[in-house]
């Protein structure tokens, strides 16, 4: 009988990220997954990053985690996101070569000490209300921790029209035993519904009808640290649109898709609906836009990014030839759709360990996300608080206003999910806080720390800050300039000679014509401007978090009576009677308990205090 200090069930993102922070910490790990030669596939789309998800990728790589370095070693096209927009909202997001992305990922997983087993985990050890480990069709493996990490596979079934076939993902099984298990151990468990589109050979679309989509040049990097030499050939993706034929043969075949014939009752992702319920909730649109995303620089497949489905093969043929230059186009692989068991976050503590289980973490799809990156980071979170509760050390809880991981397991553990949850940029009240180029500023010294980098690259960093130091205190605030350029390139004199570096401060400077820079010193440069554009209300974000702090600690008597509060709603009142919450941020943290309501608290409390005074 195998023991490791932590046993890592599943090999998808939140697998792998797990496993390899719990070996970046220098603790044995048994990584436990259906098919090894799967570990880190990509199941739906072949891209990382994107709009709220390059911020987790780059905080998961601060935190020294496998997903960008994959990304950069598979990537065949980059492009940013939102460029008219705010640096804090920008976004990377890269097309990925499947297969690269995949043989990235265990080529980092093969050269550790990760034990790797191709077994079905059928059963929990448990002992006095403990996971002590797990139960394989062959084996018993024991751990200190376990991490469940089933993505789509617990009980997963596949839908296309009537048809129904166990699995998470073509090709590969169902965890039905383990989801069994989980029930009989009267876990809050529910049903969620994915879903993915055809595949279709490149060779056979017409490309010279689409919008050519090409990447960003100079190309940048998803990783900042663990770059390979070059980047992978880089190529096109198109744009492609549905029109009234397309909506009429998917209306007129509704019926027979699997999500409108009752056979699912798991809910679908808000925000990657299938074609068929944006067909039939958004009838005013006359078309919808597909990406035709390649899957590989090697492989004759796209991916037709918008057109998730799970009607009849024959409904799916016909729509997808409607679609100009599809007409003739080739399916290699119909779309499917994917229901599947997962547990409520909210019976997770924030190290993301069970409250009704000790020792046993729960991670990714399980946990009610979206997205190889939400799954991710979870991993990478659960692997390192199994590591610091074994180290008999305090979990690693990023805050809300430091990190888009923060928020991601504060909303899961705190609020739970009525559908697939997914990241989006505006989840986070600071988000100027939270730009995708400030991750290692805010997360690599705690890294650090914890064990997670190694000192060669902490150095590395603490050199950069350094240099930029230098380039703002040498170069910018010594500079003086005794007139400007504005931004209708007009020559502004100065009565009195100013700094480059005080100049960043005008509205009406034309930046690019402040100062020269050369390739050295180009980036520091930009984040001056954008360090400088954003001061003002990066202070007034740091002066609400730290007033919500404040606010946060502050006590509420035993036994209040909320149904005597004037102006919350019934089912607020009772959430609160019943929870009874002993601080504001308690009461805060309360699903439907909104920032209206808790001003209403603070106002009855601070009444009830001059009463007392008054009295």
């Amino acid at each position: 009988m195998d023991k490791y200090d932590v046993i890592v069930v599943g090999g998808g993102h939140a697998g792998a990220e797990a496993a390899h922070a719990v070996f970046r910490m220098g603790f044995s790990c048994a990584l436990v997954t259906f098919n090894q030669k799967t570990i880190g596939q990509m199941s739906c789309n072949p891209a990382i990053g994107g709009l709220g998800k390059s911020h987790i990728v780059r905080e998961i790589e601060a935190l020294g985690g496998l997903m960008p370095q994959a990304t950069d070693l598979s990537g065949i096209q980059y492009r940013t996101l939102n460029t008219r927009k705010g640096d804090a909202v920008q976004a990377l997001r890269v097309q990925c070569d499947r297969e690269l992305y995949k043989k990235a990922v265990q080529k980092i997983i093969k050269e550790t000490n990760i034990r790797v087993f191709e077994e079905e985990v059928v059963d929990l050890v448990i002992k006095n209300n403990r996971v002590n480990g797990v139960l394989t069709k062959n084996q018993t493996i024991k751990a200190k921790k376990t991490i469940l990490t089933t993505g789509t596979f617990l009980n997963g079934k596949m839908y296309t029209g009537e048809s129904v076939t166990k699995g998470g993902r073509v090709g590969d099984g169902s965890a039905i035993p383990l989801s069994k298990r989980l029930y009989d151990l009267d876990l809050p468990m529910g049903r969620l519904k994915t879903g993915t589109p055809a595949r279709i050979k490149l060779s056979s679309i017409d490309i010279t009808k689409l919008e050519v989509q090409p990447g960003e040049k100079p190309t940048p990097w998803m990783s900042l640290y663990n770059r390979p030499k070059k980047h992978q050939k880089q190529i096109p993706c198109y744009i492609t649109r549905t029109n009234e034929k397309t909506h009429n043969i998917i209306k007129k075949n509704t019926h027979l898709s699997a999500m409108y014939s009752g056979n699912i009752v798991g809910i679908g992702p808000r925000y990657c609906p299938s074609i068929e319920d944006k067909v039939n909730k958004f009838e005013d649109k006359k078309s919808h836009q597909i990406f035709i995303e390649p899957e590989g620089i090697s492989k004759d497949l796209v991916y037709p990014n918008g057109i998730s489905t799970s009607l009849p093969h024959k409904a799916q043929k016909d729509f997808i030839h409607s679609i100009k230059g599809l007409e003739r186009s080739v399916i290699e692989e119909y779309g499917y759709a994917v229901e599947y068991d997962f547990v409520d976050p909210r019976s997770l503590k924030s190290s993301l360990e069970t409250k009704f289980l000790k020792n046993f973490y729960l991670a990714g799809q399980i946990n009610g996300t979206t997205g190889y990156e939400e799954a991710a980071a979870q991993g990478l979170m659960a692997g390192i608080n199994a590591c610091r509760a074994i180290q008999k050390k305090q979990s690693l809880i990023l805050e809300r206003s430091e990190a888009y991981i923060g928020v991601l397991i504060n909303d899961l553990t705190n609020h739970g999910i009525t559908e697939p949850y997914r990241m989006f940029t505006s989840r986070a009240e600071h988000r100027l806080l939270l730009s995708q180029n400030n991750a290692e500023q805010r997360l690599l010294k705690k890294a650090f720390g914890l064990g997670l980098v190694e000192e060669k690259r902490y150095k590395q960093y603490i050199e950069k800050e350094q240099q930029y130091q230098d380039f703002v205190n040498k170069e910018l605030k010594t500079k003086k300039l005794k007139s400007f350029i504005n931004k209708e390139n007009q020559k502004i004199n100065l009565p009195e000679s100013k700094s480059v570096f005080s100049l960043l401060y005008r509205t009406d400077a034309n930046k690019t014509k402040l100062f020269t820079t050369n390739k050295q010193n180009d980036g520091f440069y930009k984040r001056t401007i954008t360090e400088t554009k954003y001061e003002g209300y990066i202070q007034k974000q740091l002066r609400e978090i730290t007033k919500t702090k404040k606010q946060n600690r502050k006590k509420i008597p035993k036994n209040t009576n909320y149904s005597k509060i004037n102006g919350l709603s019934n089912e607020v009142k009772e959430k609160l009677n019943t929870n009874q919450p002993d601080t504001i941020g308690s009461a805060a943290n309360i699903e439907g308990v909104t920032p209206a309501a808790i001003n209403l608290i603070l106002i009855q409390l601070k009444k009830n205090k001059m009463q007392k005074q008054n009295a």
